[in-house]
């Protein structure tokens, strides 16, 4: 099976050169001391090159001074067979066992190799890193391909044991892509299928075929290029995540919950512990817009109340910046059954980043078998977070956490930012004043 090997560095970001000489020498870019991004491509039918290939070259350059080679295995993804591209993959996994084994006499460690796999290619790096006893660095899975690999045992596709760490994204399970989780990690953006902003209907033609595929490049190339946090919360279902059942990123101390992207790696770590040490597998959700950068923003609303009298209702809010903008989130759950002194979080979705916060407007929804026009109701703490940007703790902004002790009833509440310690006044249906704690 005939595979080139193209090399991109800093030293020849635009050019395109042979990662080895016709007399075999080692392209003199080439760095052993630096990491080395492997890039392979999936099943090209038509044999067109990648309309993603160049620009995720140059963004991960301006992100990182690394060797980067582009695995083309062009002549074995160019068929209308895809049965035949899929049995060409293990040959591609030879003949890249064969370049590496040459790349290692030059100096290079198999440990400075991150190969990122887009669909076939995906398996094509796993099938290189059983070659080498999962001793590669990092194996990222971009939509790992289904058909062919969909139920197969590990030795017959991309599994967490091929590198010291493997992360995947899923974002076409109901087509092209695997369902099952496969890494240390895997990420399933908007449950991992029905990416928005993609056709709805079979007359889109090729787009509506690949779109969704695809999506998972463009997700990890918007990570690198706009510094998008997409932060993602480890839950058992995409059905118990829109419920707002997981919204804890405490298991992960100060680094928060995962980010999908290259930065991935930041919680190698503690990923590896979960799988090696109790068996957990972490499959994390989240939710993107339908258009590039597809950043979203998410904060959790923490609430304590006092009375008894508060059961099931619902609460939403909406924030006020220094600017006089409102910003109103997606909540991720509605009906709530509160009880004393019990805390009781919130998880929200807002479009736009939010800094500055001036007030927050809140309102308690009481269920219908619960209405009570004259209750009132003590909540005794609120606390605002940012878990997309959970660095703002210590930043000083005043925009990431809210404390309020206050008193009102069944309504709207406008409380203000108390991050400052100073004593607020706070407006509430009743009149009822309040204290920063």
């Amino acid at each position: 099976m005939e595979v080139i090997l193209i090399l991109y560095t800093r030293n020849n970001p635009n050019c395109a050169e042979p990662l080895f000489q016709q007399d075999n020498s080692l392209n003199v870019h080439f760095n052993t001391s630096k990491k080395t991004v492997w890039l392979i491509h999936g099943y090209r039918p038509m044999g067109s090159t990648p309309s993603w290939l160049q620009k995720f070259v140059r963004i991960l350059l301006n992100q990182d001074n690394v060797n980067i080679i582009i695995v083309d295995w062009n002549r074995g993804a160019t068929t209308f067979l895809y049965n035949r591209a899929v049995k060409n993959t293990r040959k591609v996994a030879v003949s890249l066992s064969r370049y590496i084994h040459n790349l290692l006499k030059h100096g290079a460690t198999l440990d400075s190799f991150h190969f990122i796999g887009v669909s076939l290619g995906a398996h094509i790096s796993g099938f290189v890193g059983k070659t080498f006893q999962g001793q590669i660095g990092r194996i990222t899975g971009l939509d790992p391909a289904g058909p062919q690999f969909s139920g197969k045992p590990s030795n017959g596709r991309l599994d967490y044991t091929d590198a010291n760490f493997v992360d995947v994204i899923h974002t076409d399970t109901n087509g092209l892509g695997i369902k099952e989780p496969l890494g240390h990690i895997d990420f399933f953006p908007n449950g991992g299928k029905r990416q928005p902003g993609c056709p709805k209907s079979i007359f889109s033609g090729l787009e509506f075929i690949k779109c969704d595929h695809q999506r998972a490049v463009y997700l990890f190339m918007a990570a690198l290029e706009t510094g998008c946090n997409f932060i993602s919360f480890p839950c058992y279902s995409y059905k118990h995540y829109k419920t707002g059942l997981c919204v804890d990123c405490d298991n992960f101390k100060e680094k928060s919950c995962p980010k999908l992207g290259y930065q991935t790696e930041l919680w190698k770590d503690d990923l590896k512990e979960r799988i090696e040490n109790r068996s957990l597998r972490t499959t994390v959700f989240l939710d993107t817009t339908d258009t590039n950068p597809f950043c979203t923003y998410y904060f959790v609303l923490s609430i304590i109340v006092l009375d008894k009298t508060m059961k099931d209702g619902y609460v939403t809010f909406k924030l006020l910046n220094q600017l006089g903008m409102v910003e109103e989130p997606r909540l991720y759950e509605k009906n709530k059954s509160f009880y004393k002194l019990q805390e009781f979080k919130i998880l929200a979705q807002f479009l736009n980043d939010v800094v500055n916060i001036s007030s927050i407007g809140l309102t308690y929804f009481q269920s219908s078998n619960q209405q009570c026009s004259t209750c009132k109701y003590t909540i005794q703490r609120l606390m605002l977070t940012s878990l997309t940007h959970p660095e703002r703790m210590n930043a000083g902004t005043g925009s990431q956490i809210i404390w309020i002790k206050s008193t009102g009833q069944s309504g709207s509440l406008a409380l203000r930012n108390c991050a400052s310690k100073k004593m607020w006044p706070v407006r509430a249906a009743n009149s009822c004043g309040a204290c920063c704690m």
